[in-house]
C-alpha cells in the first residue's frame, strides 16, 4: 500500500539512506538522510495497519492514530540508527538485496520506545511530552471534553497502557514483516527478546528501588544500565550485528561500547532533567526533581551530603519528589551544583564515554561505520544543557 505522494516505498528508502550513510563525509548528513528512511518506513508500517484497524471501530481506530502521531511527532531515531551502523560495521551491503528489509526491522525499535515512553509517562505521572500532552492526559482531555461517564484521569491512564500495548504489540508485527530470511530473523529474534525483557526489568527495578528507599549509586547505576542502556545503544547494535551474522568479538566490542555509551547518555538525560531547557527537553524546568527520580545524580548527593553537610541532606529527603515551586528548583539546584555531585556525573560521562570508545576503536567494524558510531556516541553524550 502506497504512503503517499513524495514517500520513498521501503526498498528506496533503504537503499537511499544505506548509500548516504555510507558515502556521506558529513556524518550529521548521513544521519539526517537515515531519520527521513525510518519515517518513511513508519509511515508505510502505519498505513498497513489500516485494514486490521478499522473492523474494530472508532475507539481503536482513534487510539491507532494517536499512537501513529506520537511516534512520527519527533525524536532523533536514536535506536534504529544504532542498529543500522551496527549492520554497516559488521559488512552489512547498503546497496545489497538485503538493506530494505534490515531498514525495515531497525524502525521498528522506534515502536519498543513508544511503548517504554508512554508507559514511562504514566508511571512518572508526566503531563508532556515534546511539548505536547502525554498520551494518557490527552485521552483524559478527551473523556472531558466529551462528557464522558466515569473518571476522567482513570481512563486516560487505561486507554494510555493498552496504546503502549500496542505499540511493543507492533513492533513485533513490523520486525516480522520486514521480509528477513529465516537465519537472520532467528539471530534477530534471540536479542529482541533479550531487549525487551531488559528494558522491562530495568523499569521494574526503578519502581522497586524508589518504594524501597534504595538511595545508592550502585543501584542507580544499574537502572541506568537495564532501563535506558540496554535498549537505546547496546542492544540495538547487538541486532544489527546480529544481522550481519558478526562475530562475537565484534559483538563483545559493540555490547561494550553500547553498555558505556548509553549509561552516559541516561547521565546527560539525568541532568537535562534537572538543569535542561524546556525548550530543548520538551518537559518543564526541574521535573525530576519534582518526580523524585532515583538518579545517579541524586544518589551521589546524597552520599556526600550525609557525608559532609547532614542539614543538606534533609533538605534533599524532604524536597525531592513535592511539587517545587520555580524557587525551590532553583535552590535544589544550586545544592546539587554546591555539593560536586554535578561535577562527579560529568566525570562519569566522560570516563564511559572515552572507554566505550576506545572498546569501538580496537574492534574489527568496518573504518565508516566507526567514525560514524563515534560521532553519534559524542552527540548523545555531549548534548548541551
Amino acid at each position: 500500500m502506497s504512503a503517499g505522494p513524495g514517500t520513498p516505498s521501503p526498498a528506496a528508502t533503504g537503499r537511499t539512506a544505506a548509500a548516504t550513510a555510507t558515502l556521506a563525509p558529513d556524518p550529521r548528513r548521513a544521519l539526517r538522510a537515515f531519520v527521513t528512511a525510518v519515517e518513511g518506513a513508519l509511515v508505510e508500517f502505519f498505513e498497513t495497519r489500516k485494514a486490521l484497524v478499522e473492523p474494530l471501530g472508532p475507539p481503536f481506530v482513534e487510539s491507532a492514530d494517536v499512537l501513529r502521531e506520537f511516534v512520527l511527532r519527533g525524536g532523533k531515531r536514536t535506536r534504529p540508527s544504532f542498529a543500522w551502523t551496527g549492520w554497516l560495521g559488521a559488512g552489512g551491503d547498503p546497496d545489497g538485496p538485503d538493506a530494505a528489509r534490515v531498514l525495515r526491522a531497525c524502525a521498528a525499535l522506534e515502536l519498543v520506545q513508544a511503548c517504554a515512553l508512554i508507559h514511562d509517562d504514566i508511571i512518572d505521572s508526566s503531563r508532556t511530552r515534546r511539548r505536547f500532552p502525554t498520551v494518557h492526559v490527552d485521552f483524559e482531555q478527551r473523556h472531558r471534553e466529551r462528557a464522558l461517564t466515569g473518571d476522567a484521569a482513570h481512563f486516560g491512564v487505561s486507554v494510555a497502557i493498552l496504546v503502549g500495548d500496542l505499540a511493543l504489540a507492533w513492533a513485533d508485527d513490523m520486525v516480522n514483516g520486514a521480509g528477513l530470511d529465516p537465519a537472520a530473523l532467528a539471530r534477530f529474534a534471540t536479542v529482541w527478546a533479550r531487549m525487551r525483557t531488559e528494558v522491562l526489568g530495568g523499569q521494574l527495578l526503578d519502581i522497586q528501588g524508589e518504594a524501597g528507599g534504595d538511595e545508592s549509586v550502585a543501584a542507580a547505576l544499574r537502572i541506568c544500565e537495564f532501563k535506558t542502556a540496554a535498549y537505546t545503544i547496546e542492544r540495538p547494535l547487538h541486532l544489527g550485528a546480529a544481522l550481519a551474522d558478526a562475530d562475537p568479538e565484534l559483538v563483545a566490542a559493540y555490547r561494550t561500547f553500547g553498555k558505556d555509551v548509553g549509561v552516559a547518555f541516561q547521565l546527560r538525560d539525568d541532568l537535562l532533567g534537572v538543569f535542561g531547557d524546556p525548550e530543548v527537553t520538551g518537559k518543564p524546568s526541574g521535573d525530576d526533581l519534582r518526580e523524585g527520580k532515583r538518579t545517579v545524580l541524586l544518589a551521589e548527593a546524597l552520599r556526600r551530603a550525609d557525608a559532609t553537610d547532614p542539614a543538606a541532606a534533609r533538605l534533599l529527603r524532604s524536597r525531592i519528589g513535592t511539587d517545587l515551586g520555580a524557587g525551590e528548583v532553583a535552590q535544589l539546584r544550586e545544592l546539587l551544583v554546591d555539593l560536586g555531585a554535578v561535577d562527579d556525573v560529568e566525570t562519569r560521562i566522560t570516563d564511559l564515554t572515552e572507554r566505550g570508545l576506545a572498546a569501538l576503536e580496537s574492534s574489527s567494524a568496518e573504518p565508516v561505520a566507526k567514525a560514524q558510531l563515534r560521532a553519534m556516541a559524542l552527540a548523545a553524550t555531549r548534548r548541551a544543557l
